[in-house]
């Protein structure tokens, strides 16, 4: 019996990072000593006062049973208050937020609650993959909005044609941008909402990286802009702020009938989140500025080792001032030396791995408008970081 897969997967391209590590795994069983730059997970362990609140909680055997609904109620009111003390911002914990396994598994998901067959989700690009396989996944289309260098890689809302706008049911928007580490400010969202109710488009908003800033730039939250509330969600995730990525908790906060309509995906397809993980969540959410500043102070430091380090090849790039990306244009001698590949970001990516023995990111793996980029991170300490600016400049002569 020969089996088909859907031909809603086989509409998806290669997931991005899987692709990046079978040639990571393959340079390894070469003997090759590897500098990870590729996928953005933190190094740093999750922080000790969450860890030993973990490990309490997971000998208490209320926490043992299914964790169905919109999460523990003390989830949500801890959520609720962070978000007051930091954004300044009032949510409901009983219907205007709820606990994600994750905010992928919910930016994967909401487009099942709201979009039908041939409506219209506006995606950006350069963007996080599971924004364009949720929209395939719910038989919506995706329409690409480009972020362009020229535009402080913020999308053009008024390019976007008024045939496209009849049919948009959703944006994904993501601030500070995964992949170019933009930042945006409060009037680009109050113009995000005032388009959004113009044209009745529901506004999901990625802040995964929200804490993740340097030398005080602090992003506001999308519902700092007057009605943001009116038409939007937005999704934060532990795995950044709190180094919990294998943990797997995030939360959502919005607009009632948007967290219902999500809640009610999650509730048919899973099961919510360990209590006892929900629990460590509220810990890290109660926490000290100590904690995530220190944080902060060790990825800046790494930022400007790598940051400075590239420069001083002549490469273009700029000082991210929030996330632990680095974004850097395909230098022009490379390009003008490769003329005839198909992608010269992921040519680069060869390059850097077969010679260099460092993993990084093609920009066109993120959307058409990636290329001519690659992304690196800062997730491995200050060492290894110098010790890649060395190999850099002993190999790369271009």
């Amino acid at each position: 019996m020969k089996i088909e897969i859907a031909d809603r997967l086989k509409k998806l391209p290669p997931y991005l990072f899987i692709e990046i590590d079978k040639m990571k795994r393959k340079a390894k069983d070469e003997g090759v000593d590897i500098i990870d730059l590729g996928i953005g997970d933190p190094d740093l362990p999750t922080l000790k006062p969450v860890i030993e609140e973990m490990q309490k909680e997971i000998w208490d055997a209320k926490n043992h049973q299914y964790p169905l609904g919109s999460g523990l109620k003390e989830f949500r009111v801890a959520v609720t208050e962070w978000y007051k003390k930091r954004f300044g911002v009032d949510f409901d914990p009983d219907t205007e937020a709820m606990a994600l396994i994750g905010s992928k598994e919910a930016i994967g998901h909401l487009p099942l609650a709201f979009v039908n067959p041939g409506d219209v989700v506006l995606i950006p690009d350069p963007g996080y993959p599971v924004y364009n396989a949720g929209t395939i996944f719910a038989e919506g289309i995706p329409y690409i909005m480009p972020l362009l260098e020229k535009n402080g890689f913020l999308p053009d809302l008024d390019s976007i044609p008024s045939d496209i706008l009849k049919k948009a049911k959703l944006m994904f928007i993501n601030y500070p941008n995964n992949p170019t580490a933009a930042i945006a400010p409060k009037s680009f969202y109050e113009k995000v909402v005032a388009f959004a109710k113009k044209n009745s488009i529901i506004v999901c908003h990625d802040a995964a990286y929200s804490e993740m800033f340097y030398e005080g730039a602090k992003s506001p939250s999308f519902f700092n802009a007057e009605g943001a509330k009116d038409v939007g969600i937005e999704m934060f995730s532990f795995s950044k702020t709190f180094n919990m990525t294998g943990w797997r908790l995030g939360y959502a906060v919005g607009h009632k009938d948007l967290i219902a309509g999500l809640a009610s995906v999650k509730g048919n397809l899973d099961s919510g989140q360990f209590h006892a993980i929900q629990r460590a969540g509220i810990k890290a959410l109660q926490l000290p500025d100590k904690w995530t500043d220190d944080l902060r102070k060790t990825y800046e430091a790494r930022r400007d080792v790598l940051v400075s380090g590239l420069k001083s090849l002549g490469w273009s790039v700029n000082n991210p001032k929030a996330t632990f990306y680095v974004w850097i244009k395909v230098p022009e001698k490379f390009a003008s030396s490769n003329k005839d590949v198909k992608s010269i970001s992921s040519e680069l990516v060869k390059f850097l791995l077969q010679n260099c023995g460092i993993v990084s990111t093609p920009g066109v793996g993120f959307g058409k408008y990636g290329e001519g980029y690659i992304r690196m991170t800062i997730c491995t300490t200050e060492e290894r970081l110098k010790e890649a600016v060395k190999r850099l400049k002993e190999k790369c002569r271009f």
